[in-house]
């Protein structure tokens, strides 16, 4: 019994020393990041600007040394709110919406920027399952009452190619730069256009093929000033609002009207 139990006991040292290892491996980086601004205030001069979001990759000094560089992938989403893309067809001359679909809480804002192409980071099947990139970004839809994913649906297409027109869609390959083999740094552009409220950032770290780590960060937009009161105001005194908005558009037609009239 005796010779059993030592067994017994090198066996569990051994796989105790071995998960040990593993971990050790599994750990041997970690990924720091962060913003140089985590609020963004929208004025009436706004026009955009870009954030930006650097950081470095902390290696344990017994770490193995990795066989290429690292690479980072940064995605960027903002607020979910529900889209709705419409098709038009040629009916007696006259072109009218003819189907429709919505799509159920996509983001409104979506950035991806990479330190390299996608394809030189991951294979498909882990661009697939991580989700990297737009076009392996779930686009729920509502179809006939029930909420799924369509294959080649011409509406998801429809749906990215105008929010890629408007700028709050973008996919950048080299976007995220490596200063050092090290740390890094991506600008986050941020449109004129784009949606106030809290936005995520999901930054992933591989090396030879692989996410190796993982961190997140957060960042809000809000407007302030004179827009944040209009904005208040047409909630919260809706009725005063909008009579203040007819007088105010009543006034401007007279004092056109007095300015241009002719003699």
């Amino acid at each position: 019994m005796t010779g059993r139990s030592t067994k017994r006991a090198v066996v569990a040292a051994l796989f105790t020393a071995g998960l040990f290892c593993t971990a050790r491996v599994a750990n041997a980086e970690r990924l720091v990041a962060s913003l140089t601004n985590h609020r963004v205030l929208i004025t009436s001069s706004y026009a955009g600007e870009e954030l930006v979001l650097f950081g470095s990759v902390e290696r344990e000094a017994s770490s193995v040394p990795r066989r290429g560089p690292y690479d980072i992938v940064a995605t960027i989403s903002g607020p979910r709110v529900s889209l709705r893309t419409r098709r038009k067809s040629r009916v007696l001359g006259i072109w009218v919406n003819t189907a429709a679909r919505t799509f159920v809480d996509p983001p409104s804002y979506l950035a991806v920027l990479t330190s390299r192409p996608l394809d030189d980071i991951a294979d498909a099947e882990s661009q697939r399952r991580l989700q990297l990139g737009i076009a392996n970004t779930r686009f729920p839809e509502k179809i006939n009452n029930d909420i799924g994913e369509v294959s080649n649906d011409p509406f998801r297409t429809a749906l990215i190619r105008l929010m890629r027109a408007r700028g709050l869609y973008t996919e950048q390959s080299n976007a995220a730069t490596f200063l050092t083999p090290t740390l890094f740094r991506a600008g986050i552009p941020l449109p004129a256009q784009v949606p106030v409220g809290s936005y995520d950032v999901d930054i992933k770290l591989f090396a030879d093929g692989n996410m190796i780590a993982r961190t997140e960060q957060a960042f809000e937009i809000v407007k302030v000033g004179f827009e944040q009161f209009v904005v208040d105001a047409s909630r919260e005194h809706s009725v005063l609002y909008g009579c203040a908005t007819a007088m105010m558009a009543i006034a401007t037609g007279w004092i056109a009207s007095v300015t241009f009239r002719r003699e």
